[in-house]
């Protein structure tokens, strides 16, 4: 295992395309729930906590080598609102290609020939971990850190925060992260033997909703 892999997965610079989204804070900005470095931070624990603990099980559950497609499936299934799936099967193409081109394998190349729309980009994420020779929890961590590092960054552009406040914000919430980075990995360890119903499936609706409604926007700063 290559520590150096998961620093190169979860740095922001990694070409994913998460750089042009904001993970809901656009909305929430928009509507005023979100106007400053304590809303801010409520917003992401309130993230991390629902969508975040979401995707890092499915990452984590990934990277153990289980059907990703099943995963794909499992996926949909947490990602009721359409334009969230599309956009979530944007992310993981554009991962795709920065996954393929940076770790060549066979595993990539079947989940890309099978999903050529684009898999969940969790999924992809997992099986990109695991054949760059990373852990369940790493995946699990990356993945949790993906789900408030975007939207503390977006919030430095729409709101033009203070970054040194985003970053002390990212770090005030580190141990939460990795609380969740293991809940993940521990309902991941149990997939192979009680499937993909033990892997967490926290919502949040008004992610949703907003998320639905910014997609419709005509003009808009993020892709989401």
């Amino acid at each position: 295992m290559s520590r150096a892999a998961l620093l190169v997965l979860a740095d922001g610079r990694f070409p994913a395309g998460g750089h042009a989204h904001s993970g809901g804070v656009e909305a929430a900005v928009s509507s005023a729930a979100v106007y400053d470095v304590a809303s801010l931070e409520a917003f992401c624990r309130g993230r991390l906590h629902t969508a975040g603990l979401t995707a890092a099980g499915l990452a984590a559950a990934a990277a153990t080598g289980y059907d990703p497609l099943s995963l794909d499936d499992a996926a949909d299934s947490r990602t009721p609102m359409p334009a969230l799936r599309q956009i979530a099967r944007r992310l993981g193409r554009q991962m795709m290609r920065a996954a393929r081109a940076t770790w060549p394998s066979a595993d990539l190349d079947h989940l890309a020939r099978a999903r050529p729309q684009g898999a969940h980009q969790p999924i992809v994420l997992g099986v990109a971990a695991r054949v760059a020779g990373l852990t369940p929890l790493d995946a699990a961590q990356a993945a949790a850190y993906e789900s408030i590092g975007g939207p503390a960054t977006a919030t430095v552009r729409l709101l033009s925060l203070d970054p040194f406040d985003a970053t002390a914000l990212l770090a005030r919430l580190t141990d939460e992260l990795d609380d969740v980075a293991r809940t993940a990995a521990d309902a991941a360890d149990r997939v192979a033997v009680e499937g993909v119903h033990v892997l967490p499936a926290a919502s949040s609706p008004l992610l949703d909703i907003t998320g639905e409604q910014h997609a419709a926007w005509t003009v808009r700063l993020f892709a989401s």
